[in-house]
């Protein structure tokens, strides 16, 4: 999947998804590889929004390979199994990465 077709799911999740329970959240997500980039999707005032740029006053940054990446928000890879293999690196706040992975997980 190339980074535009993961930023077109990331902001129809973002249209989608259930913010209840958090107040702010900001987390730029660093995709590595040949088919990297990086975005931010941000939690504020009850909205969620996905952009493809830096977030400099971030919660944290997520580090991870697009492929991963896909299989996280298809539930098809646990956020923690992710972390304790190294396949994702926080950066930051770890609360808030998993606050994230809920964020985006489909239901």
């Amino acid at each position: 999947m190339t980074f535009d077709e993961i930023m077109t799911k990331v902001k129809e999740m973002a249209s989608k998804a259930n913010p209840e329970g958090i107040d702010f959240l900001a987390v730029q997500v660093n995709l590595t590889g040949k088919d990297g980039g990086v975005f931010y999707v941000e939690v504020k005032d009850g909205k969620v929004s996905a952009e493809p740029y830096d977030y400099h006053d971030r919660s944290c940054a997520v580090t991870i390979e697009p492929a991963n990446f896909v299989k996280l928000m298809n539930g098809k890879l646990d956020p923690v199994a992710a972390y304790t293999t190294g396949k994702l690196k926080v950066e930051g706040d770890l609360g808030k990465a998993l606050e994230f992975s809920k964020l985006i997980k489909k239901k």
